[in-house]
């Protein structure tokens, strides 16, 4: 082998460029080799040439190969399109040796192309151009679904040049330009081009390609589509499941609610049973209201919203009897919007029950309080087996009260026409039953209504006097009401199942206490006989004598039982006297400052008012009652 042929070869081997070729024949030429020996360089020289152009060729392919290989990589494991796009683009620049790739795709709302990945790019311009179909080259390519290419842009008359495109090319000073369809099927989705800003020509395997990075392209935008489509149905089957589940949650909770619902009817629960149930179940807080029921009245009774809250009403016959009240589940699902309803009814249900027992109850107390009063001689036995039932206390010492509305506007009900007031009184007589029997079952006793008012038989409680009882009744009677009701009291009935005789005789001293209190103008109070004094005395059955004198100067008895004073004297002598100090020391025969010092000590003892007009009368009656009693007594 020659040494000019080993010469081609390390050529070969460094891969040299064209024009280094010629040097081996111009040495030789140069040397004065002969025609023979340099018609053999220059054939060995084209030999060498096309190897090189064979090997250039082969790498070039090697390389293209190896980029949609790498194209085909990226869209198998396809995470993000955007990427996948810029990345085709990218190579195609790159293979070509462009100065500028880049494509658009097309928008079939709009009615044009838009640019979506652009490289090599400086023109902010030319990167949100917009093509109409048919405009430009891009236009073009995109109407008729075939590649183009034109060395010079703005010489070539083929396709429709706009200003608007036109300055954008020319921002960016494209010159050349290629463009091939991304297709799928046969619809055109856009355009990948390579341009320079050279006059230059495209050669058939540049455009092939261009076109195979296009139909990537084209496959990784309709994978793409087919994820988002695939992610949005899984997404929709997602939200599907989540209501199913939750729509299954909701019935389950129905049906759990109607299964407690039902052991509470059956079982005698309450209204705050079932709230507390439905509480649970629907994972807020319900409540059982007498008002708040307004809204829910208006709509028929179903569940309305009322700010953050829930509210359905509680009503039976057209009358509300209150409001169940949800708080803290302000989006309720409608089906949990039946439960509450639902809810509402067992309630209405539960009330009515309660109050036909209730007032089947009272009436039974009325009987047995009437048979009392009106037929004492009844067989005792069957007496206290009906106060066993109705939970009565029949060994306890019990006080009879008779109790009666006294208006404000008394005078106004005595203008009214006849028929108005005795409306007015009958409402108030009903009124007052009604809450005399509550008060009557909560305390043990009974009540009924009697002489246009109301007649209690209530135990006593521990330490409790009658006129205790007897303010406290009129305190909570009036307080229900809402007006002032006075009650009068009798003297304690001990077991008044084993002397009901006494029952009657002691609703008679009730009555007169009542009537006493309305002409003392104390009406609204309770009193018992001996809160009235004197007159007590005289209205009390059991002329409790010694018990008036206790109450009236028993302090100042006991205070001259213990210390030897005379206080008892010098108070009889002092109203003797006509409550003259100086006359009463006359009659003592002491200094008219030690009987200052005694009445000084009586007022301690009996209070500042002791010589108000009705007390002085009082403490003189109590007076005489006591000398009598010593007398009796000492005889």
């Amino acid at each position: 082998m020659s040494h000019e042929h080993v010469s081609y070869l390390e050529l070969l081997a460094r891969g040299a460029a064209t024009e280094a070729y010629d040097r081996p024949v111009l040495l030789a030429r140069a040397s004065g080799a002969g025609p023979e020996a340099l018609a053999e360089l220059e054939e060995a020289k084209q030999l060498a040439l096309r190897v090189r152009a064979e090997l250039e060729g082969r790498r070039r392919r090697e390389a293209e190969l190896s980029a949609l290989f790498a194209t085909a990589h990226d869209l198998a494991g396809l995470r993000d399109l955007d990427a996948v796009l810029r990345a085709i683009v990218q190579r195609a620049r790159s293979l070509l040796g462009t100065e500028c790739a880049y494509l658009s795709l097309n928008d079939p709302v709009a009615g044009d192309t838009y640019m979506r990945v652009t490289e090599g790019s400086v023109s902010a311009r030319f990167q949100q151009v917009r093509l109409g179909m048919g405009e430009g080259l891009g236009g073009l390519v995109a109407q008729t679904a075939r590649p183009y290419v034109t060395d010079d842009y703005f010489g070539d008359a083929r396709f429709q040049h706009t200003r608007t495109i036109d300055t954008a090319v020319r921002d960016e000073g494209l010159v050349a330009i290629l463009g091939v369809p991304l297709s799928l099927g046969s619809q055109v989705i856009g355009v990948l081009f390579a341009a320079d800003r050279r006059a230059r020509v495209f050669e058939r395997e540049q455009v092939a390609l261009l076109c195979s990075f296009a139909a990537h392209a084209a496959v990784a935008i309709d994978t793409a589509n087919l994820l988002a489509e695939t992610r949005s149905a899984l997404a929709e089957l997602e939200r599907a499941n989540d209501i199913i589940r939750e729509h299954s949650g909701v019935i389950e909770r129905a049906s759990e609610v109607h299964d407690r619902l039902s052991e509470l009817v059956l079982h005698g629960g309450g209204v705050h049973d079932v709230a507390h149930a439905v509480s649970e179940v629907l994972g807020g807080t319900v409540e059982f209201t007498d008002e708040g029921a307004g809204a829910a009245r208006r709509v028929g009774g179903h569940a309305v919203r009322e700010g953050d809250d829930w509210v359905a009403a509680v009503s039976a016959g057209g009358e509300t009897l209150g409001a169940l009240v949800l708080h803290g589940q302000p989006d309720l699902d409608p089906v949990d919007q039946r439960t509450l309803e639902r809810a509402a009814l067992v309630t209405s249900l539960l009330l009515l029950a309660r109050r036909s027992a209730g007032e089947a109850e009272q009436r039974v107390r009325g009987e047995l309080l009437d048979d009392l009063l009106d037929a004492p001689d009844r067989d005792r036995r069957l007496l206290r087996e009906r106060a066993a039932r109705l939970r009565t206390d029949s060994e306890a010492p019990h006080v009879v009260l008779a109790a009666r509305i006294d208006r404000a506007g008394a005078a106004d009900t005595a203008a009214d026409t006849g028929a108005d007031a005795g409306g007015r009184e009958s409402a108030d007589r009903q009124r007052l039953w009604s809450a005399a029997t509550h008060l009557a079952a909560t305390r043990h006793g009974l009540a009924s209504a009697r002489d246009g008012g109301t007649v209690l038989l209530l135990p006593l409680g521990p330490g409790e006097s009658a006129a205790d009882l007897a303010r406290g009744t009129a305190r909570t009677l009036g307080g229900t009401l809402r007006e002032p009701v006075t009650v009068g009291a009798s003297s304690p009935v001990r077991a008044p199942l084993d002397h009901p005789d006494q029952v009657a005789v002691a609703y008679e001293e009730a009555r007169r206490c009542l009537d006493a209190l309305r002409m003392l103008h104390r009406s609204g109070q309770g009193a018992a006989a001996e809160d009235l004094g004197f007159l007590g005395l005289l209205l009390a059955d059991s002329r409790d004598i010694d018990g008036f004198v206790d109450r009236t100067v028993g302090q100042v008895v006991a205070y001259d039982r213990r210390r030897g004073t005379d206080l008892v004297r010098t108070l009889d002598a002092y109203f003797a006297s006509g409550m003259s100090p100086a006359r009463t020391k006359d009659e003592l025969h002491v200094h008219v400052n030690t009987v200052a010092q005694r009445l000084e000590r009586v007022g301690r003892l009996l209070g500042p008012d002791w010589q108000s007009p009705s007390r002085a009368l009082e403490i003189q009656l109590a007076l005489r009652l006591h000398a009598l009693a010593d007398a009796v007594t000492a005889t």
